[in-house]
């Protein structure tokens, strides 16, 4: 006898939970599969994308593409244009874009002039909107350095800076100059009484400069003095500047004032001086400073072993300085501004550090000299030497900036000393803001602090004690990293480092 499911109310029932069942299923296979995009990959004349090719290509949500674009010879890559908000860097050969849509995207190359000797480089400045590749080293031997870049040259004034910013009319570089690796050393500028001074004088909103290194310099000036850029609206990457650089105002190792513009992976080292605003790289910041370092020594008052002063809108990030800093009470009569890593920050600061050796009289930080900005993830190994206002790493942290002295998930190891409002973390917080920040108590050789929590060496290297804090930290093997956390540390053998240190 054929068997019948149940009553026909079951039998009704069965079907009802049979169809929930199915469509269920059905809906589940159809959003199973990850949501996906496609980037569209092309190309001007004068070169090729060759990662990941030129074509349609289909990648899941949020996958993390790499764009590498390579120029003919005799070309020059300038940009990437299309959908490009979600390009880390359109101005870079060798960048990321991020899956988040579909997109379509250009490679631009462009027949580059070549610059072969002095004379082809002072040429720049009858096309500042040209495209330049230096073939080879510049220096004291290479045809046109006597006439035109040594001390003899333009009366005893060396080298004029490529782009001005006359008013009112700017003549700024506003074209692409790759160094193709290539250095121009022993430039040597003396015109104390003239701004805008560097190699180039000024780069303009467009105007790029990379893969060039400016050694052996010797630049004096007045306001906005650097190896390699015065004044900078453009931007610069993987560039380096080693020499003497002095002025009086906004003097940096690289760049005198990034205005408007971005400074990326460059690096400095040598010397620089001036009255106020001066640092290793750069001495003036509104903008972007990230993945840089320097290990020159500054002089002067209000000095940042990397920038001198990161102003409101100034981002400083991924970096590290090593050179010494010192305060110059003669300059004005008074006290100084001297910082590990920055002299005066209204800005925001992040994942960074100092290892410098800083002297001076008065506000004295070995991460930063005044913080009225913000301050996370970060710390200072520096050591520290003062007056008033001395911190392992700031000595004043004000409340009274537009970005209010915050400072958090950061420390210090380094030893202080100083007379009065000195601390092992913070020489004196005015209103400001200290939150899961540490001091070594022992090496600092200070018990206390105007925010901040004192920790033994051995508390200092145990995770628990950041963990415990929020940090976004992991425990790892020596000479190992892990680039998924902010921070990586050897439990009970190191400090916390940050994972994008190299080992």
């Amino acid at each position: 006898m054929k068997r019948i499911f149940g009553s026909g109310r079951n039998r009704h029932l069965a079907k009802v939970s049979v169809f929930l069942i199915t469509a269920a299923l059905i809906a589940g296979m159809s959003g199973c599969g990850p949501i996906q995009y496609n980037l569209n990959v092309s190309s001007t004349e004068g070169g090729e994308v060759i990662e990941p090719g030129e074509a349609t290509f289909t990648y899941d949500r949020g996958t993390l593409v790499n764009l590498v674009a390579e120029a003919d010879e005799g070309y020059q890559f300038v940009n990437w244009t299309g959908n490009v908000s979600a390009i880390a860097d359109v101005n870079a050969d060798a960048t990321t874009i991020t899956m988040n849509g579909d997109y379509s995207i250009t490679a631009n190359f462009a027949i580059a002039i070549e610059i072969w000797d002095w004379h082809d480089l002072d040429a720049v400045r009858d096309n500042l909107a040209g495209n330049y590749n230096l073939m080879n080293h510049l220096d004291s031997t290479t045809p046109g350095y006597e006439e035109l870049a040594s001390p003899a040259a333009n009366g005893g004034k060396g080298w004029q800076p490529i782009g001005t910013r006359d008013y009112p009319v700017d003549y700024t570089f506003t074209g692409t100059f790759d160094g193709e690796g290539y250095e121009i050393r022993d430039l040597f500028i003396n015109r104390p009484a003239e701004d805008n001074l560097g190699l180039f004088g000024t780069i303009g909103e467009g105007g790029f400069i990379r893969n060039i290194g400016v050694v052996n310099a010797s630049v004096l000036g007045y306001d906005d003095v650097g190896g390699l850029v015065g004044w900078n609206d453009g931007t610069v990457s993987n560039c380096y500047a080693t020499g003497n650089i002095s002025g009086h105002y906004n003097v940096g190792g690289l760049i005198g004032s990034n205005h408007d513009g971005s400074v990326t992976d460059s690096h400095s080292n040598g010397s620089m001086s001036g009255k106020s605003t001066v640092g290793g790289l750069v001495g003036s910041n509104h903008d972007i400073v990230r993945n840089s370092h320097s290990a020159a020594s500054v002089t002067g008052t209000m000095v940042g072993g990397l920038v001198g002063v990161n102003w409101d809108n100034g981002t400083v990030n991924n970096c590290y300085s090593t050179g010494n800093g010192t305060g110059d009470e003669s300059v004005y009569g008074y006290g100084e501004c001297v910082g590990g890593l920055v002299a005066t920050n209204r800005g925001d600061i992040s994942s960074s550090y100092s290892t410098s050796t800083l002297t001076g009289d008065r506000y004295i930080g070995g991460l930063i000299a005044v913080n009225a900005g913000r301050l996370n993830n970060s710390y200072s190994i520096a050591n520290v030497t003062g007056t008033y206002c001395v911190g392992g790493l700031v000595g004043a942290n004000s409340g009274s900036g537009v970005n209010n002295g915050v400072v958090s998930n950061s420390y210090s190891t380094g030893s202080v000393s100083g007379m009065s409002y000195v601390g092992g973390l913070v020489g004196w917080n005015d209103e400001g803001t200290v939150s899961n920040s540490f001091w070594d108590t022992e090496t600092s050789g200070q018990a206390t602090s105007d925010g901040g929590t004192g920790k033994t060496t051995a508390q200092m290297k145990d995770i628990t004690t950041f963990s415990g804090a929020g940090w976004n930290i992991v425990t790892v093997a020596l000479d190992e990293t892990d680039p998924t956390y902010i921070w990586n540390i050897v439990n009970g053998v190191t400090y916390p480092f940050l994972s994008w240190q190299p080992v």
